[in-house]
């Protein structure tokens, strides 16, 4: 049952992953949660979490959706975008349109959501927006870079936007996870265009993310990071999810160029 006196919070692609494990995480730190999906009458039932359809990529479902939950509650504190999708494959193998697709969700979905959520934050003086990034939004992604660059995009957009916003109350926070187990490698698109000249790389490629995936932190580390971005009283910029993205991070910063580059070669097993 929810609350009128508890905080609100809103999960984007809450269906499964690091949305349903925000959303479960949320609600113990004493969070009403509404959590999306683009078809909740495939979801199964989540404690805690009502649900509503939402399809980020659609300027009218976003519209309709924010405006029930406030309808219903009155506000909203925190907004956690999380819904994104992914696409494997060498740039030159993916067409502009599934480039088009991967940033009118991963990008523009995040601008959507900020556009109808933002105003009613401002209103009330207060609230919290965090944005799904990942450490692909720091560094280089050989074979992921239209996804790499819708990461590197909702950095530099909540960056910006969180200066615009402070003064009316309002934080704009990122969360970066590293590889993280979900079904992100059984989710992202397959490029349209495949070119015999990157068939070896590619599947080599594929393994490596396979096997990030499989290796990668449990959504719940995620999941804390999200909770700290939505609660601390003196909220970070940026919050790395998981112990591999930390030092990924922080080695991006003060390692030369040189020898950065040199080791994500290395580990995408890229010749040269």
């Amino acid at each position: 049952m929810m609350t009128a006196n508890r905080p609100i919070a809103l999960v984007t692609g809450a269906s499964s992953g690091i949305g349903k494990a925000a959303a479960l995480a949320l609600v113990e730190a004493g969070f009403d949660v509404v959590g999306t999906s683009r078809d909740t009458s495939r979801v199964a039932p989540v404690d805690g979490v009502a649900f509503l359809d939402l399809d980020v990529a659609s300027d009218t479902s976003v519209s309709a959706t924010v405006q029930q939950v406030v309808d219903r509650f009155g506000r909203i504190d925190v907004l956690v975008n999380n819904a994104g999708i992914g696409l494997t494959g060498a740039a030159e193998e993916n067409s502009v349109a599934q480039a088009q697709g991967v940033f009118d969700i991963n990008v523009f979905g995040v601008m959507r959501m900020v556009k109808e959520v933002l105003p009613h934050m401002r209103a009330r003086g207060g609230g919290r927006i965090i944005n799904l990034s990942s450490i692909f939004g720091l560094i280089p992604a050989p074979y992921l870079a239209a996804y790499a660059a819708s990461k590197h995009a909702v950095e530099g957009y909540s960056e910006s936007l969180d200066h615009e916003v402070r003064e009316h109350g309002v934080r704009v926070l990122l969360v970066e996870p590293g590889g993280t187990s979900t079904s992100f490698e059984a989710n992202s698109t397959q490029p349209d265009t495949p070119l015999p000249v990157y068939d070896k790389q590619r599947r080599v490629a594929d393994q490596v993310i396979a096997a990030a995936v499989r290796d990668g932190d449990d959504p719940a580390i995620v999941a804390k990071a999200i909770i700290a971005a939505a609660t601390d009283t003196h909220p970070k910029v940026r919050y790395t999810a998981g112990p591999m993205a930390g030092r990924i991070s922080t080695l991006r910063r003060i390692v030369p160029s040189r020898i950065f580059y040199s080791q994500i070669r290395k580990y995408n097993r890229l010749a040269g």
